[in-house]
């Protein structure tokens, strides 16, 4: 089983309404083919520009084969205002998660 992550960015002020809805089809994909060993949360902080995604995938499991997701990762590159931040995490608790 591989360790949670959290990767935190910043995107430009033009581009984040466009990262929210590359975002959104990730998880419109997720709901409609449901793979097992995928955890993961996408958060649009109150500044507007900064995301922060919270998640596991377990081995044999992968966000990047999601079509949606190589789709959000075209061009991230321009669309950010710097380099993400990507951190391994571990999980102390959890409660009500996701409800």
């Amino acid at each position: 089983m591989s360790k949670p992550f959290v990767i935190r960015y910043e995107m430009r002020p033009d581009a984040a309404d466009d990262n929210q809805g590359l975002i959104e089809a990730v998880f419109a994909q997720l709901a409609e083919e449901a793979p097992d060993g995928i955890r993961y949360a996408s958060f649009r902080l109150g500044d507007g520009v900064t995301f922060v995604h919270v998640g596991q995938v377990d081995d044999g499991a992968s966000l990047t084969d999601l079509a949606a997701f190589q789709e959000f990762q075209k061009g991230f590159g321009e669309r950010a205002a710097g380099k993400p931040d990507a951190n391994e995490a571990t999980l102390i608790g959890s409660y009500g998660f996701g409800r």
